[in-house]
């Protein structure tokens, strides 16, 4: 925003677009004006006496007003909970999943847990363990709440209603819904889409309270913010962002002040003149009206801190602590001041981020051109249609801050995360949608009114945009579901095995539950050729009982664990420095080796079929050795057979 082009409301503080208040008292407050609303005059939605209505208005006036608005968003909210339910369990495991997945069988069986940053929050592991008690193990259920709530987020548009157009709204809906990266990372076991969609919704709490002037939002605003810290440590980048954009939104009005002649002390008074006046306008005196935002204050910061404890508070201890009062204090403070420690000196200061920055752009850069081409085409649209006022009076704030903290993330993010890993494109994603979702809309605005002017060439070009992008999510999101292929390589992570390995590992299973004597699977421990390192091995088994695992190749396992732990197999590994002949002198039904120590191990094995898959997107290759006469008691059809055969 150039200086010349500030909002009117100079006078007001920085946040004044956005209505701050409470619920009507006995004396009606009229609602402010709201800037970021479109002239009645302005674009394609009709702005007539059902504008959105003050905050004393029947609430079914504002829903049937905006009864096409709320409709849009409730069929793309169906059709992004479609997309991310349907065949959810198909993928095997990814290494992360598997990893986060195992820890939180232990903790289903132990009932022991406690908050390990490396494996980020415990939201998961504490869902998932009530999960777990309802329905089978699985990996369905296992992704289930991640798939629920990203395709819950398209409601988020919803809250930013008085934000948008109508039209603007839907899109962003449909935007949330649509994305091929948005859907993927839905249907994975990880906490980047939990705590962006948490995120999100706090963020719109906060600015539906403001608009509407209620403080009651305070409370799912407060409640939605603990659940994303309960997620994932990177919450407080999305804390910084708003914070980051809000002050430089406080920057542009104090910009178009100076450049209409006023003075920024002039500017800065407004503003605390319209805080006092808001912070006043909540009840009968003024003692009344600052008791209740004294009291919502409050009242949401315990919220806030009370989702934090729960999650993030030892178990058994918090529920010790409830028969034993004097535990409060220490659960307290390892649910609080122990957690924010442990995530400081993992991630704050560790060395996770000492990486070259150009090479973590590019791989972010290249997820978001292959995973949201379209999202990238319409937000680019929407920021220069809303920047420069070619539809409405623009820039809306609103917008403006939306591009802000997306442009914050692309370049923030490289340097934040620990791995090259596309899910961090959702952080990108997210904000990107709303700049995009005014893009999309121009276009299918656009298209009307040149319908309603017989413009045929018009409405075919536009009809032709909104095609091209609706076929393009459609095509990628048909190549990316529950895809393990190489090829899609720049949308998903390096760690992820590929399908033909679960049905594999769903015959070792079968096997370990039919297996009474002794071991049921044994890793091959070795060395990479042309390394020290050592694969596969853990000197001692019993010591995964307990995060963390015991090494030193517990990791390089990964998914199967997940697997091996839900069907109750016995497992054990052999040394590296032991002979093949060694290793195998027993062998037990299953045998899992390296690609490369397939030759080795077969020598060895007399009446064994192999099965070899990838093991990674590239360079890793498994190889599950089951006994012939075990495998033709649950899979006959295997015996024998070619690695390429698996069953339907």
């Amino acid at each position: 925003m150039s200086p010349d082009e500030g909002p009117s409301d100079t006078s007001e503080m920085p946040s004044t677009d956005s209505h701050d208040g409470d619920e009507a008292t006995d004396e009606p407050v009229p609602a402010p004006e709201n800037p970021a609303a479109p002239d009645k005059d302005v674009g394609n939605d009709e702005y007539t006496d059902t504008d959105p209505p003050g905050r004393d208005a029947p609430w079914w006036r504002s829903l049937s007003a905006d009864r096409y608005v709320l409709l849009g968003v409730g069929v793309a909210t169906f059709v992004a909970l479609a997309l991310r339910l349907f065949a959810l369990g198909g993928r095997i495991f990814h290494w992360d999943e598997g990893r986060v997945g195992y820890w939180i069988l232990r903790y289903h069986e132990t009932g022991v847990h406690s908050y390990r940053p490396i494996v980020h929050g415990p939201f998961l592991p504490i869902v998932n363990d009530w999960l777990f008690a309802l329905m089978p193990v699985s990996d369905f259920a296992a992704r289930l709440p991640v798939a629920v709530v990203g395709g819950l987020l398209p409601v988020a548009a919803w809250l930013f209603r008085e934000r948008l157009r109508r039209t603007e709204v839907v899109a962003l809906a449909a935007l949330l819904a649509l994305n091929p990266l948005a859907v993927y990372y839905s249907r994975f076991m990880r906490n980047d889409v939990l705590v962006a969609a948490f995120a999100v919704f706090a963020l719109g709490f906060v600015v539906r309270g403001f608009d509407t002037g209620r403080l009651r939002y305070a409370f799912p605003a407060a409640a939605s913010l603990g659940l994303s810290f309960t997620t994932k440590e990177n919450a407080i980048l999305y804390v910084l962002c708003f914070l980051g954009a809000s002050a430089l939104l406080a920057d542009h009005r104090l910009l178009a002040a100076r450049a209409r002649g006023e003075s920024a002390g002039a500017v800065v008074g407004g503003w605390w003149t319209a805080v006092v006046d808001r912070l006043l306008a909540h009840g009968d005196t003024s003692r009344s009206s600052l008791g209740r935002v004294l009291g919502t204050a409050v009242g949401a910061l315990a919220l806030f801190l009370g989702v934090v404890l729960f999650f993030y508070a030892p178990r058994p201890d918090l529920w010790q602590a409830f028969t034993a009062p004097g535990q409060i204090p220490q659960v307290v403070d390892a649910g609080t001041v122990g957690a924010a420690e442990k995530f400081a000196d993992t991630w704050a200061g560790g060395s996770h981020q000492d990486h070259p920055y150009l090479p973590f752009l590019q791989d972010l850069a290249e997820t978001l051109v292959y995973g949201a081409p379209a999202l990238l085409a319409f937000g680019l649209l929407g920021v220069l249609i809303d920047r420069y006022g070619i539809r409405g009076t623009g820039p809306r704030e609103f917008v403006t801050f939306a591009t802000y903290w997306a442009v914050a993330s692309l370049f923030g993010y490289p340097i934040a995360t620990d791995i090259q890993a596309p899910w961090a494109a959702v952080h990108v994603v997210v904000p990107l949608a709303i700049p995009a979702a005014v893009g999309l809309a121009f276009v299918i605005d656009s298209s009307r009114e040149s319908l309603a002017a017989r413009d045929a060439v018009s409405v075919g070009l536009a009809a032709l945009v909104v095609l091209a992008a609706l076929s393009g999510a459609a095509a990628a999101n048909a190549a990316y579901f529950n895809s393990a292929e190489e090829a899609d390589k720049q949308v998903l992570q390096w760690a992820q095995p590929e399908n033909s390995l679960k049905p594999t590992v769903q015959i070792v299973g079968e096997l370990a539950a039919d297996n009474d004597d002794g071991p049921d699977v044994l890793f091959v421990g070795s060395r990479p050729p042309g390394s020290d390192g050592e694969v596969f091995y853990v000197r001692n088994e019993s010591s995964l009982r307990t995060a963390p695992p015991g090494g030193p190749a517990w990791h390089d396992r990964l998914p199967l664990p997940w697997y091996l732990e839900r069907y109750g197999a016995e497992v054990t590994s052999s040394p590296p420095d032991a002979t093949k002949t060694e290793a195998l002198s027993d062998p037990p039904p299953v045998v899992i080796a390296k690609g490369y120590d397939r030759s080795e191990v077969a020598a060895e094995l007399t009446g064994y079929t192999a099965f070899e898959h990838k093991f990674r997107l590239w360079n890793d290759d498994v190889v599950v050795f089951i006994e012939d006469e075990r495998l033709q008691r649950v899979a006959p059809e295997r015996v024998g057979g070619s690695d390429a055969d698996t069953p339907e």
